[in-house]
C-alpha cells in the first residue's frame, strides 16, 4: 500500500506531480492501494484553497485514491497520544532551548542544527519547557530501493530532534509515522529531499513498536540553480500545463521512457501504457536532477 501527502501550501508543481506519479504506478502496477493524505498540520504555513486546488489537479491529471482523504490537523489526538507513550517510556524529554541559543551549533545531515544535548538530563534551573524532543541514539540502516544502502547515527548525524514544538504544534517526523502506520502503508515512496529525515522516522518506529515501511527516494526535480523546485522558488503551477504533457515530463523523468508515440495522447492512454511499463529499477539513481520541461 502507497501515499502521496502533499502540504497544502501552495498550488502542485512539477516536483510534486513527479512524486505522487511514481508513488501511483509503484503502489498500482503492484495490485496495491494508493492513499491520499494532506499535510496540513503546519498551520501558519497552510495557503487558503491550496488543499481543494491539489485535488482538482490531481483529478485532472487522471489520479485515483483508495479511500477517504486523510487531514493531519484533524488527527491532533493520535499524535498527542504517541508522544503520552514516548513521554512514559522516557524516551521524550523537555527542553527549554531557543532557536537562538541554538544558532551556533554544528549542522547535521539535513543542514539543521544539531542539538547539543543542553536539557537531555532535566531542565536548566529557572527554565520552563519550551518544546519537547526525543532522545536520539543507536544507528539505523535501511536499504533505499532506489538509493541504495544508508546509514545514519542518530546522536552523530542528527541528535536529539523535536516532536512537539514550541508552538505546541506535533512535529512532521511524528505525524507522518503515527499516519502511516495507521493507515497500514507498506512502501513509501517519495522525493529524496525527505531521505535524511528517514533515519528519524525509523527511530520513532522502533520506539512506538510499529513497522518499517519499505523506502524508495525519487530524485528532486530541480530549477536552474539547482534549488528544490518549491513554492519558495517560485515553481510553476503544474495546473497551467497540458496534463498530459507534464504527465509524459514526469514520466520521462523518472526513466520511464514513454513512446513517441504517445505525445499528444490524452492522460488516460498514457496511464494505459504506464502502469503496466513501470520500472522502478529504471528511475535514476540520484538524489536530484533538472526539471523536465512539458
Amino acid at each position: 500500500m502507497g501515499r502521496f501527502a502533499p502540504s497544502p501550501t501552495g498550488p502542485l508543481h512539477i516536483g510534486s506531480l513527479i512524486a505522487a506519479v511514481g508513488s501511483y504506478l509503484e503502489a498500482r502496477s503492484r495490485g496495491g492501494r494508493w492513499l491520499l493524505r494532506m499535510e496540513d498540520l503546519d498551520t501558519p504555513r497552510i495557503v487558503p484553497g491550496a488543499a481543494a486546488g491539489i485535488l482538482a489537479t490531481l483529478e485532472r491529471f487522471g489520479f485515483e485514491w483508495d479511500g477517504g482523504i486523510v487531514y493531519q490537523d484533524q488527527r491532533r489526538a493520535a499524535y498527542a497520544a504517541a508522544l503520552e507513550r514516548l513521554q512514559a517510556e522516557g524516551l521524550a524529554f523537555p527542553c527549554a532551548c531557543t532557536r537562538r541559543e541554538l544558532a551556533d551549533s554544528a549542522l547535521a545531515r539535513d543542514g539543521s542544527h544539531r542539538y547539543p544535548g543542553t536539557c537531555r538530563n532535566g531542565l536548566p534551573p529557572g527554565r520552563q519547557a519550551r518544546a519537547w524532543r526525543v532522545r536520539a541514539e543507536g544507528v539505523v540502516s535501511f536499504d533505499d530501493r532506489i538509493q541504495g544502502p544508508q546509514l545514519e547515527d542518530l546522536a552523530r548525524d542528527v541528535g536529539d530532534f523535536v516532536v512537539l514544538r514550541a508552538d505546541r504544534l506535533h512535529a512532521y517526523q511524528l505525524a507522518v509515522v503515527v499516519d502511516d502506520a495507521e493507515a497500514g502503508v507498506t512502501d513509501v515512496v517519495r522525493g529524496a529531499d525527505l531521505l535524511d529525515s528517514t533515519g528519524r522516522q525509523i527511530h520513532l518506529q522502533q520506539a512506538l513498536g510499529i513497522p518499517t515501511p519499505t523506502y524508495a527516494h525519487l530524485p528532486v526535480a530541480t530549477n536552474a540553480a539547482g534549488e528544490k523546485l518549491s513554492k519558495q522558488t517560485l515553481a510553476s503551477a503544474v495546473a497551467e500545463q497540458p496534463p498530459a504533457a507534464a504527465l509524459l515530463a514526469a514520466l520521462r523523468f523518472l526513466g520511464q521512457n514513454p513512446p513517441p508515440a504517445l505525445a499528444g495522447a490524452p492522460t488516460r492512454e498514457i496511464w494505459q501504457w504506464a502502469l503496466p511499463n513501470w520500472q522502478l529499477a529504471a528511475v535514476p539513481r540520484s538524489r536530484h536532477a533538472p526539471s523536465p520541461q512539458p
